[in-house]
């Protein structure tokens, strides 16, 4: 299993955070990014042709970095306004989070915040988190197939 430096990881985390997909070769490492059809359902793809095709071609020797779910960055969402010093903007968050359209609301609040970078670095460092456990588990079951052959 290839390794991964920290600029590669940050590299993945923003990628994901874009509504891309994310895919590393097997055994160099290699990146590929795709936009997410599923996210960007009107993109026009030929830009990635030579991405698309590649994975299409050899998809056995690529594993898929997941993006986190709705509801992994909506715990990651309130984690953060639980965490916070200024309980007054915490408590908005966390209303804002009770609502209809929670994400939109959130994004409102703490855009019109002085905490939106501490925000900013709190997101990055909790999806960096992700993708080193998503690694982590792929290693493991690369190691697991690997001694049952």
């Amino acid at each position: 299993m290839p390794t991964f430096t920290n600029a590669q990881i940050r590299e993945i985390s923003g990628q994901l955070d874009c509504g891309f997909r994310a895919f590393y070769h097997k055994l160099s490492g290699d990146l590929i990014f795709v936009p997410d059809m599923d996210k960007h359902f009107d993109m026009e793809t030929d830009a990635w042709k030579e991405e698309l095709d590649k994975l299409k071609k050899n998809k056995s020797k690529y594993q898929e970095i997941e993006a986190m779910e709705s509801r992994d960055s909506f715990k990651m969402m309130e984690d953060f306004a639980e965490q916070l010093s200024d309980t007054n903007l915490g408590g908005q968050l966390l209303k804002a989070l009770q609502t209809n359209k929670p994400f939109r609301h959130f994004k409102f609040v703490i855009d019109s915040s002085e905490h939106r970078q501490s925000w900013f670095n709190f997101k990055g460092k909790r999806q960096v988190e992700w993708i080193e456990d998503q690694l982590k588990i792929h290693e493991e079951i690369n190691s697991q197939k690997n001694a049952s052959r």
